[in-house]
């Protein structure tokens, strides 16, 4: 028998091995193995099983598979081959996305040991011991009659503990016992929170029609559209609920880590230890132990980020995307540039479960469908336990630095107002800003130069805590300290604009004698950091929580009555057509964090563009009305969802190659079929990053032309694949973006 094998590497090509007589019985399609590539052993994966090959040459030998126990499932294999068709990668890369190489069922936790002192009857044996082994006389001495001491403790009285316990436990002197110590991920679960649910008609209706295509069996998907706090979270538990009954199992994706600890807390309450948790930071320990259970069937429910979508659980009956608009679920880099939503939803037409798109924002694209009729629609139009919605003001920032002559500032009057009478009732804030860093922008005061990274075409953003200039892009540091001006060497170095950083200096000085905690990437290294501060918001230990969009969606804090949206106007005007939905999407997201049970809540939204349609919609919080403008919009200017979109980029790290190679590829593409719009070439947005140029053609597909986006797809395989082996790409690279989120 003979067997293709595909590598994790950027060609199409597959290679052939022998698959040895011991190992027939354990090899199949979508099998994980090691063989020798080169001159090392690599790990691949079985695309195709033979008797014969035609290859004439000499024909090498799998070595080992890697997994003890069925990763494959054969939905799993069909959901791998459609990604490779689909976003144009080849099967090898795709699987390595879905079954990273760090991962192995074969992993083993580790173990410790552990001695007890058993009753001793011949006090003639100890004498004996003192005499012929004093430092087994010695280790039997610090020992308590039935308690479990932990060996490694004893080596202050010897260097190797464990072989003179083994020594006493072969004349019956102790009993050595051997403990796994399985990884501990319970540091990201909130405890468990328990609530009184009784659901209102609204609720009750989307859990029936939920409910009802879980047990049909087919797929079928859901566009759960509710106001922020409105109990989304209730609805998923009783899907989950419903598929553990009927034998099936769950996964719920998260967009942002930061959202993990409260709903798995939610769940666990629930569901006690049925769930597992999967997302980035988890130690390679944890992800181990954790995956290897899941193939094994212990875990029914997997709650994690963007990889989740992959969990390798058999008899799936419910996906879950929370927040589905957001951009966290796409993956632009490595390939596959996937997005965990639209594979969510190939992957339940696959394994014939229902998928559930949840929002109180959802994407315009998901909102057309459900206008179209593609999805049912479930709609949640109040707040869960009668919760009023918040009172919202909004602040002109210019109009307001004009009356007061004060200008650059922070914190408007009206906000600083409502956080004193916040802290003076002991109630919660908190403040969005979604720019993380002390400064953006360093500037010299003398020549006007801005301090910008070596490698990308950005400028470096000044963090106060290290006192470091750091590229957002590359992660580029330098010092700051003694910096001066590249230019004329003046050390005349402005701090411009504000972030994170600035905000929690400023508040710490404002209200000195509030508790303050900032949230953001750069205070969210470890999963236990993330999750002791929001436990610690949650228990009311934090009066006022500073944060980046990881705090502004998903989280639930009862005693939360204002949020401040420090600059609402950020990201609005970048050359990007989605860039309006997704600052309405922001503001309306945290503003929803206030006022979520009993106590009402406020909102500050300032901003230094009050007339702007997109500031003034999120303000008054009307998501229908703002959602019939923008897709009027993008109707008019042929934009998703009314046209297939796709980006080509080339990037390199001479810039006249690169320019070349894009004017080549747009001559190809013009005038190719009716309905093509074909827009560019033209440098990225940010033109060069990690010192690499960037270049970019934008194809737009009209839907009325080509419905289902074939047309789109089959010309940019037919074409890349050309120019690809026409051309040198030397140093190049072609990335190909299907259905891309952002365009700069």
């Amino acid at each position: 028998m003979f067997a293709k094998v595909a590598f994790p590497i950027s060609n199409f090509k597959t290679f052939s091995y022998k698959i040895p007589s011991r190992l027939i019985n354990l090899i199949q399609v979508g099998t994980r193995v090691e063989v020798p590539f080169g001159k090392k052993k690599s790990r691949g994966i079985i695309t195709e099983l033979n008797k014969v090959i035609t290859f004439k040459g000499h024909v090498k030998e799998i070595s080992d598979v890697v997994d003890d126990v069925t990763i494959m499932t054969p939905e799993i294999w069909k959901l791998i081959n459609w990604m490779s068709s689909y976003y144009l990668t080849p099967i090898g890369q795709v699987a390595k996305a879905v079954f990273p190489k760090s991962l192995s069922t074969k992993y083993k936790p580790a173990t410790s040991w552990y001695v007890k002192k058993n009753y001793i009857l011949d006090q003639n044996i100890i004498k004996l011991l003192q005499k012929r082994a004093p430092k087994q006389y010695v280790i039997l001495n610090h020992l308590v009659k039935n308690e479990l001491f932990k060996v490694t403790r004893l080596k202050k009285y010897c260097s190797n503990p464990l072989k003179i316990c083994q020594s006493l436990q072969k004349i019956k002197l102790v009993t050595l016992i051997e403990k796994v110590l399985l990884p501990d991920s319970t540091g990201f679960i909130f405890d468990p929170i328990h609530k009184e649910v009784v659901f209102n008609e609204e609720q009750k209706h989307a859990v029936s029609h939920i409910n009802k295509g879980i047990n049909l069996e087919k797929f079928q998907s859901f566009l759960l559209h509710g106001v922020t706090g409105s109990g989304k979270t209730e609805i998923y538990i009783e899907a989950v609920r419903n598929c553990l009954l009927k034998n099936k199992t769950a996964i719920i994706l998260l967009p942002e880590i930061s959202l993990t600890p409260q709903i798995a807390g939610r769940f666990r309450a629930v569901f006690g230890n049925k769930i597992a948790l999967w997302h980035s930071k988890l130690t390679p320990s944890q992800r181990s132990w954790t995956w290897k259970q899941i193939c094994k069937g212990d875990y029914k429910v997997v709650i994690g980020a963007r990889s989740a979508v992959f969990a390798p659980l058999k008899n799936l009956g419910l996906i879950v995307i929370d927040e589905e608009q957001e951009a966290s679920f796409r993956q632009d880099s490595p390939e596959p540039r996937y997005h965990a939503r639209d594979v969510a939803l190939v992957r339940g037409t696959y394994e014939n479960s229902v998928v559930v798109l949840a929002s109180a924002t959802p994407s315009l694209e998901t909102f057309y469908n459900h206008k179209l009729g593609k999805i049912k629609y479930l709609y949640l139009s109040k707040r869960f336990g009668g919760a009023k919605y918040p009172k919202v003001f909004l602040v002109d920032m210019l109009s307001e630095q004009k009356e007061s002559g004060k200008f650059g500032q922070i914190l408007s009057g009206v906000l600083q107002d409502k956080i004193e009478e916040r802290l003076q009732r002991k109630e919660q804030v908190i403040l969005l800003h979604n720019r993380r860093g002390y400064s953006p922008v360093v500037k010299c005061g003398d020549c006007g130069e801005v301090a910008n990274c070596h490698y990308c075409k950005v400028a470096l953003t000044y963090h106060q805590k290290n006192d470091r200039l750091v590229c957002h892009y590359c992660s580029y540091t330098e010092k700051s300290k003694g910096k001066s001006c590249l230019d004329c060497k003046s050390i005349n170095l402005l701090y411009k604009g504000t972030g994170t950083q600035r905000v929690e200096h400023l508040i710490q000085n404002t209200f000195t004698n509030a508790k303050i905690a900032r949230l953001d990437m750069d205070t969210s290294q470890t999963s236990k950091g993330i999750s002791s501060m929001l436990k610690s918001f949650s228990e009311g230990n934090i009066d006022i929580l500073i944060g980046t969009q990881m705090i502004a969606k998903g989280l639930d804090f009862p005693n939360t009555t204002l949020v401040g949206i420090i600059n609402s106007d950020l990201g609005l005007y970048l050359p990007d057509f989605r860039s309006g939905e997704r600052i309405f999407q922001l503001i309306y997201q945290a503003s929803g964090r206030a006022g979520r049970k009993d106590k009402s809540g406020e909102v500050v939204i300032q901003t230094y563009a009050p007339d702007n349609p997109v500031i003034k919609m999120a303000s008054k919080l009307n998501v229908l009305k703002y959602y019939d403008i923008a897709l009027q919009e993008r109707e008019e200017l042929h934009y998703p969802p009314y046209s297939w979109l796709a980006k080509i980029e080339i990037t390199g790290i001479q810039n006249n190659s690169v320019n070349n190679m894009i004017n080549h590829i747009s001559n190809s593409f013009k005038n190719k079929y009716k309905g093509l719009e074909v827009l560019g070439p033209a440098p990225c947005f940010l033109e060069k990053v990690k010192n690499r140029y960037r270049y970019q053609i934008i194809l737009k597909s009209s839907k009325k032309v080509d419905p289902n986006g074939k047309l789109l797809h089959n010309f940019i395989r037919e074409n890349i694949n050309v120019f690809k082996a026409s051309f040198s790409l030397k140093r190049n690279r072609i990335n190909v973006h299907f259905d891309p989120l952002s365009l700069v």
